[in-house]
């Protein structure tokens, strides 16, 4: 009579073990060996086992066997299994669905879908996504782009740069910039809040309250955020919001802004008092280049974490949560680190142009 092998589980492996068996986000066919196992670290057969567990006993020998090889880590993966080799007709089928993803477009649409492409090509749609999954074929999603046409865009992508990665001595670096339209959206009706098995929800339609603009200045050192809102963004509210930044910065600084070309940063009424205030320096970015500057990521978290999600009466409810969320942030702030250089920004620059080119001389 055979006799499985005895388990003995160390603390770590009896802790992880436990934790994988109980935990809800833990896929079930691992909570499942997980349970195999400790109930043979238990002493029970594999026989025991199966009848306690509603499955088979070579179910109960595999998974005893697997995790006295490979241990816990051997329960989180299924073994890779070889199947047969791929037959030629095969082979010239997948060749055929990706040439006609990237080269063709179905009649009446911009693009295929896989019950569309399988239609087309007398196959079905899951041997379509699965070729797609392989290469890496993503028809649906579509990436937005535009390459810079600034005449000086190596000079101005050089400066910039060179302030992220060598900042001057004695000076503070801040990215600049204005976003504006934020809406103060209210919902027709209250939403539901979260639960289990259930995401919070909000109406689809809402009530438009006003607008406002914030003014945002990013320490590139410390992640810190000096601001203000106005519901306007002419170049008053932009001069108003540098005056604020003279006020609130060390004046023996040096200060070096980091911001777009929108008219108002070059207003004539902008450039007389940059000109009395001979501590600040403007650094421009290229056209079409907001990536370029930093804040454009807080003005991403801040949309995403308070704005977007949230529900305003009126625009003074909106600055306020404005007003909080970059409170909190300055609480502990946490700068983002630019590690791309001017170089390698060039190089890839180069070839989407170069590809661009390719692509529209056809």
């Amino acid at each position: 009579m055979r006799v499985a092998k005895p388990v003995e589980l160390t603390a770590d492996d009896d802790r992880r073990l436990r934790i994988l068996s109980k935990r809800k986000r833990v896929e079930a066919r691992v909570q499942m060996r997980a349970r195999i196992v400790l109930m043979a670290a238990d002493g029970m057969s594999d026989k025991d086992i199966a009848q306690k567990l509603d499955t088979d006993r070579r179910v109960a020998a595999r998974w005893r066997a697997r995790f006295l090889a490979a241990g816990v880590d051997g329960l989180l993966k299924d073994a890779t299994r070889p199947g047969r080799p791929r037959t030629a007709r095969e082979a010239a089928n997948v060749e055929e669905v990706v040439r006609v993803t990237l080269e063709e477009t179905p009649e009446g649409a911009t693009h295929w879908s896989t019950r569309t492409l399988g239609a087309h090509l007398g196959t079905n749609a899951t041997a379509v996504a699965r070729i797609w999954r392989a290469h890496g074929l993503k028809p649906h999603r579509v990436e937005s782009f535009k390459l810079s046409n600034d005449p000086h865009f190596i000079e101005k992508l050089e400066d910039i740069v060179g302030l992220y990665l060598d900042p001057p001595e004695h000076a503070l670096v801040l990215c600049c910039d204005e976003k504006t339209q934020i809406q103060a959206l209210d919902r027709t009706q209250p939403g539901l809040p979260l639960k289990r098995g259930r995401g919070k929800t909000m109406t689809h339609d809402y009530k438009r309250n006003g607008v406002t603009t914030l003014f945002a200045a990013m320490n590139m050192l410390t992640g810190q955020v000096l601001s203000m809102t106005d519901q306007l963004h002419r170049h008053q509210e932009w001069l108003q919001f540098l005056k604020t930044i003279d006020r609130k910065t060390p004046k023996k600084k040096e200060l070096h802004l980091i911001v777009d070309n929108y008219a108002t940063h070059k207003h004539p009424e902008v450039l007389a008092w940059l000109a009395k205030h001979p501590r600040f320096h403007m650094h421009f970015t290229p056209t079409s280049s907001s990536w370029l500057n930093m804040v454009e990521r807080f003005f991403r978290d801040i949309t995403d974490k308070r704005i977007r999600r949230g529900v305003f009466t009126s625009v003074p409810e909106l600055e306020a949560a404005i007003n909080e969320y970059i409170a909190a942030h300055n609480v502990k702030p946490k700068p983002f680190i630019w590690t791309a250089k001017a170089n390698d920004i060039l190089a890839k620059v180069t070839r989407a142009r170069a590809a661009l080119n390719k692509n529209t001389s056809k």
